[in-house]
């Protein structure tokens, strides 16, 4: 079965950045939302960042209205699956929602359809035990932001079947993205090791040992990365970092991954990085 047809749920930062991924590769896509508002906004997302392109010379006008022509909204669930080949959850880091959509969705696709969740640090294995095709079930993690990251975890859960891995590996490709394949484990891979430098790193702010400025420096002056790991924490979200860092310290019940002190405050606070204005650091104007 050749996909051709793409559906994301969720039309947040990471959805629609899928959305536009795809879009930009030829598919067909629907983006879904719970409201055509969210949709909407999801949609806007995607154009500022084409004309971010356009601007840059980097995309024509002409090039940038054939990827949102190939963009559809919807508010349905039935409607976004109706004749997905493939569907892409982002939504809420949350596995019990994350199963009632994928239940609604196992009675309305069509049998041969994909179902992938781009879920950062929830068990794939548990998400896909709801639904009756879990031969067709895995995890796509995609990295912040889509658009400009080539990375991508395929993640395989005992039950899914080889042809699938295959044929997602093969997707990649088409999209632009350097896959990896691993099994379902707490973070897969990137998040696992990226969970030990931020929890270290927000040990040493606990401390008071320096603060977040001098953390994400010295950090990225000795290895040579774009951003720290609290800068990080801070565009991914603090409130998806600590769902994440209480993972993880559930799962392995080890001292190195229980949440810092200053991040469950700021998440308690409502302050919860970029997407708030405030989190380690501000970004109020």
């Amino acid at each position: 079965m050749e996909i051709k047809n793409v559906t994301v749920l969720g039309a947040g930062a990471m959805g629609h950045g899928i959305a536009q991924v795809f879009a930009t590769a030829g598919y067909n896509v629907v983006l879904e939302d719970i409201t055509m508002e969210f949709a909407t906004k999801g949609l806007e997302g995607i154009k500022k960042f084409l004309a971010g392109s356009i601007e840059k010379k980097r995309l024509t006008q002409a090039e940038a209205d054939a990827i949102v022509g190939r963009i559809r909204l919807s508010a349905d669930l039935t409607d976004a699956g109706a004749n997905a080949d493939l569907i892409i959850e982002a939504i809420i880091e949350d596995t019990k929602i994350k199963q009632a959509t994928f239940k609604k969705l196992d009675e309305v696709c069509p049998a041969h359809t994909i179902f992938a969740s781009n879920t950062s640090y929830q068990s794939v294995t548990e998400i896909s035990s709801i639904t009756k095709r879990p031969d067709k079930f895995v995890g796509m993690h995609f990295f912040n932001p889509p658009q400009l990251m080539k990375g991508l975890e395929i993640v395989q859960i005992d039950k899914t079947t080889p042809e699938i891995v295959t044929q997602l590996m093969a997707l990649a490709k088409k999209i632009g993205k350097d896959a990896a394949v691993c099994k379902d484990a707490p973070g897969f891979i990137a998040n696992r090791i990226l969970q030990i430098q931020r929890a270290e790193s927000l040990k040493l702010y606990d401390e008071a040992v320096a603060s977040a400025e001098d953390i994400d420096k010295a950090f990225k002056a000795a290895y040579g990365f774009r951003m720290g790991p609290i800068e990080l924490a801070d565009m991914v979200g603090l409130e998806i970092a600590l769902k994440g860092a209480q993972t993880f310290y559930d799962e392995f019940k080890r001292d190195l991954f229980r949440p810092s002190r200053a991040l469950t405050m700021k998440v308690r606070a409502g302050d919860f990085g970029r997407k708030t204005g405030q989190g380690f650091y501000s970004y109020k104007k």
